[in-house]
């Protein structure tokens, strides 16, 4: 796809929209000649060079990389006209756009009748979602695994609801056994569970979470913002071995968060929340003495908490889903390409004599460490291969680390003496479809590092 033809297309397409309305003329408060234009996007793209290569192979780091070209291309096109997915009134082709993306969201995980939006960020939908629990059942405390994402602790704090905190398994799941103590004992109306925490990427048993929450009257929420896309390689007939379950599950949970700035390869920031019951659409009635009036259809601003939204977020997801569509022909192929290449370098890691593996991936996320024979040697060593991968101009590679407890590290790796509290271990997110071609070279890098 030629990015720069397209992006002009989508220009002159609104150019010739802006021209059916009449000729006017840009007021002269607002003109900027182009050659002091030219200087300051020099400065800009200058200091945008000062960031990491989130676009290239070798960044295997945090959960970042560039949005797909479709995905900036609808983006340019609307933002040209700014549109506000708030209200109608602010934009109804985008709006309209947002209604069709969250329903083909809300099928991919088996929703049929449902209520949901985009939001700007996957903490926002969180804290939409439970802020549907807190009016759901007053009161009642937010139950959340050690492995959660911290939002839900700082989300409970901000709502005013008791957070419980769930251990986790040796895998980072959430321990029923633990769940099922707290719920008996009373005072929990929902419980989170997550299809792929941040850390591990470990998968909840959420379709057991789900009976465990029935039995004793409590919701269920679905922190996948991570991970929920990953559910196109749970469909029937996929080749992937990923175990269908906990995703089948997300289809009688009573909502769910999904970031598609992370593996809908949307620009930031396109989170989104879903409601299996739409009748939850009461806990957000308010009124605006000057929005809302432009029809009788339902305005997104209804059902959410934040006003204003970039339309652009919603043209752009659009865009990207008429090409690569939430299916898994479409999207699918490219979640299981990230999956191959973590599941390969694990692989790797597991026959190296200078790395060892902490927890085989369950979606894309390969979590290791150099050999040592104490976790402060391996804090150490883990640190120091990440900023020298980092700051060699020659053969750069990009890392993140992870800090895991003592009890976490032994229950996993035996053979390593816990001498200290806690360490860092080194942590890489293979979410670009790429990196399956360079995992090889990746791996060869890293274990050239480790060696020292």
């Amino acid at each position: 796809m030629d990015l720069r033809h397209w992006v002009g297309e989508a220009i002159s397409s609104i150019e010739r929209w802006e021209k059916e309305y009449g000729p006017y003329e840009v007021h002269p408060s607002l003109r900027v000649g182009d050659d002091r234009m030219g200087e300051a996007l020099g400065r800009l793209a200058g200091r945008l060079r000062d960031n990491y290569p989130f676009f290239h192979p070798r960044y295997a780091g945090q959960m970042l990389k560039p949005p797909h070209p479709a995905a900036i291309v609808g983006y340019v096109a609307a933002m040209r006209i700014n549109p506000n997915n708030h209200a109608l009134d602010g934009g109804p082709a985008t709006a309209a756009m947002e209604k069709e993306v969250v329903a083909r969201l809300a099928a991919m995980f088996g929703y049929g009748e449902h209520l949901g939006h985009l939001t700007s960020s996957g903490t926002i939908a969180n804290l939409e979602a439970l802020f549907v629990a807190r009016e759901s059942h007053p009161g009642r405390a937010v139950a959340y695994s050690a492995e959660s994402h911290y939002t839900h602790a700082r989300m409970c704090g901000v709502l005013g609801v008791e957070g419980r905190r769930v251990p986790v398994d040796g895998a980072g799941r959430m321990d029923l056994d633990a769940l099922e103590d707290l719920l008996r004992a009373g005072g929990v109306g929902t419980v989170v569970a997550t299809a792929g925490t941040t850390g591990l990427g470990a998968v909840d048993p959420v379709h057991e979470i789900v009976a465990l929450a029935r039995r004793y009257g409590a919701r269920v929420h679905v922190d996948a913002a991570y991970g929920g896309f990953f559910t196109l390689l749970a469909a029937d007939g996929t080749p992937e071995p990923i175990d269908p379950l906990p995703w089948r599950g997300i289809a009688e949970a009573d909502s769910v968060v999904v970031d598609p700035h992370k593996h809908g390869l949307q620009p930031y920031g396109c989170g989104a929340v879903l409601f299996r019951d739409p009748s939850v659409g009461r806990f957000y009635v308010h009124d605006s003495p000057y929005t809302y009036f432009t029809s009788d259809e339902l305005h997104l601003g209804e059902i959410s908490l934040e006003c204003s939204r970039a339309g652009a977020a919603a043209a752009a997801l659009w865009l990207t889903f008429e090409l690569l569509p939430p299916t898994p022909e479409g999207l699918g192929r490219v979640l299981a390409a990230g999956r191959r290449a973590a599941v390969r370098w694990a692989d790797l890691i597991e026959s190296s004599e200078v790395l060892g593996l902490y927890q085989r991936p369950e979606l894309d996320i390969v979590s290791f460490f150099p050999a040592a024979a104490t976790l402060s040697e391996v804090d150490a060593a883990s640190r120091r291969v990440m900023r020298e991968g980092m700051d060699d101009p020659a053969d750069p590679v990009f890392l993140s680390v992870l800090r895991v407890g003592a009890a976490d590290l032994a229950r996993r790796v035996p053979q390593v003496t816990a001498d200290a509290d806690g360490g860092r271990i080194l942590r890489s997110v293979l979410m670009k479809p790429e990196q399956e071609a360079h995992v090889d070279a990746l791996h060869a890098r890293v274990e050239a590092l480790a060696r020292g």
